[in-house]
């Protein structure tokens, strides 16, 4: 099926309060990953490979760098009908900010209205994949169906925070609970249940009835909760299994790897999984690759000391490290280093995150955290290692990950 006569509206405007405090200067999309990533990287990647390259992106909150990032990283060419915007909140219908999710699309329906696209992409830009859109827009077509709903099995006891979905043998959605209670388990597979992945992709007549229709009603104004639990009822929602979905290049360990990085365990865990030996996702695959803005001012990496005898030896293991780093006579093990980070003389850093220009001082000892961009560790400190500690002056994830705020001052 051609991708000349679609759109992708990406909904980029939520707080990401879970994800605090790594969103209290930041929009969640823009939230860096991966090391050389923000989280939107990964959606706006996917239409980029498909070859859907009109996306229009809305914002709402702490938008700045969001923007920012994508102005300057993820430049298309207009002149031939290609463009990532984007949008922020204009107030269009009245002096309120989006509702729900399904509001942002209605106080934005002029944006669909003036491409005139025959299908629309409605996608969330805070998970972490891969996904050929193709492949979805080809299934939508063949069931000749009005909206389709992209899904994943997930663990039966994980399901409450999702929406779970019931389909027939033929794909089409027969029943739809918003974050229930109690899921309904899989035909044949009781211990897992179906679960939307917050991907829609509508009919442009179907979108625009619907969402209109909402508008005017006492609702969420939400897909989950307000459109696709009742559209199912009345027009054909068809149910699209991403297990199916295959891209170039893709190792089978990653054949439908799919993480809501909504809270910050699941942020780290699914960061670790890219530092396996065989990773669950490859940020590797040069046929289908996670675009960024290109940081042109960052040097190589560099590894400096080698004086085994005193244990002086710049080392990363298990490790993506990135431009500009400096080990310098520390190590780091399972960990995640973003530009411009330093590691100094006898320093350990193991299964942690760090966010650009963070400075480790000397014998410093770090584990299991996450440390934002600009912060200095005092030499000697330790973090990590002693819980009540560490919660007296850090954020402590219910897992135990400690969390270090954006630009934050220690002292030794």
């Amino acid at each position: 099926m051609p991708v000349e006569k679609t759109l992708a509206m990406i909904l980029a405007g939520g707080e990401g309060r879970r994800l605090a405090p790594l969103t209290q200067e930041r929009a969640k999309p823009a939230v860096p990953f991966g090391g050389r990533y923000r989280i939107i990287d990964f959606v706006l990647s996917n239409f980029a490979n498909s070859g859907v390259l009109r996306m229009k992106v809305l914002t709402q909150y702490k938008s700045d760098s969001l923007n920012t990032h994508i102005s300057r990283g993820w430049r298309l060419s207009h002149m031939v009908g290609q463009f990532v915007e984007s949008v922020p909140a204009q107030q269009r219908t009245g002096p309120e900010w989006y509702r729900g999710s399904a509001d942002a699309i209605y106080q934005n329906l002029n944006l669909v209205t003036d491409e005139e696209p025959d299908y629309v992409f409605v996608f969330g830009a805070d998970h972490i994949y891969r996904m050929d859109v193709r492949q979805m827009l080809d299934f939508h077509v063949a069931q000749k169906a009005d909206c389709t709903v992209a899904a994943i099995p997930v663990a039966l006891e994980e399901a409450s925070a999702f929406g779970v979905i019931t389909a027939d043998e033929s794909g089409r959605m027969v029943d739809f609970q918003e974050k229930p209670r109690h899921p309904k388990p899989m035909i044949g597979e009781p211990g897992k249940a179906l679960v939307s992945m917050g991907n829609y992709l509508f009919t442009t007549e179907a979108l625009v009835r619907e969402i209109v229709g909402d508008a005017g009603k006492e609702s969420a104004h939400d897909f989950g909760k307000s459109i696709i639990s009742e559209m199912h009822k009345r027009s054909k929602v068809a149910v699209y299994d991403f297990a199916t979905n295959k891209v170039p290049g893709q190792g089978p360990n990653e054949i439908g790897y799919w993480r809501d990085v909504g809270d910050l365990d699941t942020y780290y865990e699914a960061n670790m999984d890219l530092v396996e030996v065989d990773p669950k996702l490859s940020v590797y695959n040069e046929r289908w690759p996670i675009y960024t803005a290109p940081s042109y001012t960052a040097a190589p990496a560099k590894f400096v000391f080698a004086n085994i005898e005193e244990g002086r030896v710049g080392q990363a293991t298990d490790s993506l490290v990135s431009e500009g780093c400096i080990i310098s006579g520390g190590r780091t093990n399972r960990c995640i280093l973003s530009p411009k980070v330093r590691i100094n003389s006898y320093a350990e850093v193991d299964g942690s995150i760090l966010f650009e220009a963070v400075n480790v001082g000397r014998r410093a000892r770090i584990r299991n955290a996450i440390i934002d961009k600009n912060v200095d560790i005092p030499a000697g400190l330790e973090i990590g290692y002693d819980a009540e500690e560490d919660k007296k002056r850090f954020f402590v994830s219910p897992k135990g990950i400690v969390v270090v705020p954006k630009g934050m001052r220690l002292a030794g």
